[in-house]
């Protein structure tokens, strides 16, 4: 029985290659000469340091623009509205990567496909929805009602199997 796997990932390598260049470039700027701007990493946490608010902007847009030319989806941050300070006037604010299929999404997932009343069955294992059918036809069909119905999170379609 044909089968594939809704699943959201996030290729680690390249998102510290984006840390890396984000730095490299805050680094070299003249806005930023002699402040504390940075991106600190801690697994899939990223930590933006800068001296004051505009600069954390500044910060967070360059790593938006690294990581989108790297090819990791910005769509996948869950950036914190809250700004912590730190001593004195500096400022930090975290980032979550999110990797997976959260739960209540799973659920949505699965509820559209049962609701299209498509020839296809959905589970969710974990952090992946499987969806299997009979025909490859109808498989393609429920990957195209996906993409075009959730739109505000990046998905990956992968292991289809015959």
């Amino acid at each position: 029985m044909p089968s594939f796997d809704i699943v959201s990932e996030v290729d680690k390598t390249e998102v510290k290659n984006a840390i890396e260049q984000t730095n490299k470039e805050v680094g070299t700027r003249f806005d930023f000469k002699g402040s504390d701007a940075r991106v600190e990493q801690a697994e899939l946490v990223l930590t933006v340091h800068a001296d004051n608010e505009f600069q954390l902007g500044q910060v967070q847009d360059i790593l938006n623009a690294k990581l989108s030319k790297r090819g990791v989806d910005i769509r996948c941050l869950e950036i914190s509205e809250k700004i912590e300070k730190v001593s004195g006037n500096k400022v930090k604010r975290s980032c979550t990567v999110k990797v997976g299929v959260e739960t209540e999404l799973a659920k949505k997932i699965v509820k559209l496909l049962k609701d299209s009343k498509m020839k296809v069955q959905a589970a969710i294992q974990g952090e992946t929805v499987r969806v299997s059918g009979s025909k490859r036809d109808d498989l393609q069909a429920a990957i195209a009602l996906v993409k075009k119905s959730i739109s505000d999170f990046p998905l990956q379609y992968q292991n289809f199997r015959d």
